[in-house]
């Protein structure tokens, strides 16, 4: 029993050293509270301007892609090939088969086709933000010919229901025939009344 309880008794002192250990280390260790910001990693690489690149990007692939750039590339490898197979020995840098313009042309071309990539992708984004542009210009004539168009019909028709100078015209010409049908029985009867005593004193005379 005795043996037994002093195994118990170094398990009991080993565990409580170990939970010493743990809590020594994780007051230690710095903890991490959700309200305070996490500080900035280091980059290795280099901060640069998306946007500057991007522009520099498009000119290279520009001016790559220039007749400029085919005649200037051509007159280069032929200067290259000639000097380096009709010079002296002592002053050629490039032999046969040309190793280092290969190196160079592979260089290049390695270059190349990322600023090319690159300059299309801006380019489908600024096609991306024109189109869209493009498509809530459209949707603004749209309704704008649609508010017109509203309009002018509910112009026709309330000019179909306002009166016309042509037709007050005739009206008012209608209602003037009709005074006059109306005044010419009256004349006619006041006419004969008139004549009929100077008729009678005529013939009294």
């Amino acid at each position: 029993m005795s043996e037994r309880g002093k195994e118990t008794r170094e398990d009991r002192e080993a565990r409580e050293s170990r939970e010493r250990e743990r809590r020594v280390n994780e007051s230690a260790r710095p903890r991490i509270r959700l309200d305070v910001p996490r500080a900035p990693r280091r980059r290795v690489l280099p901060e640069y301007d998306p946007d500057a690149f991007g522009r520099l990007s498009e000119r290279i692939a520009r001016f790559l892609g220039t007749g400029r750039f085919i005649v200037w590339m051509t007159v280069i490898i032929i200067m290259w090939v000639v000097w380096n197979v009709t010079v002296p020995d002592s002053l050629r840098f490039d032999e046969y088969p040309f190793i280092f313009l290969t190196l160079a042309l592979s260089l290049q071309a390695s270059y190349a086709a990322p600023l090319i990539l690159l300059a299309q992708n801006r380019q489908d984004d600024r096609d991306k933000v024109n189109l869209e542009q493009d498509r809530k210009q459209n949707e603004r004539s749209i309704a704008d010919t649609e508010f017109l168009s509203r309009e002018v019909a509910a112009l026709r028709q309330n000019l179909g229901e306002v009166a016309t100078r042509d037709w007050i015209r005739s009206e008012l010409q209608d209602l003037l025939r009709e005074l006059d049908e109306r005044g010419r029985p009256v004349e006619e009867g006041a006419g004969r009344g008139e004549h009929r005593p100077g008729e009678g004193g005529s013939d009294r005379g």
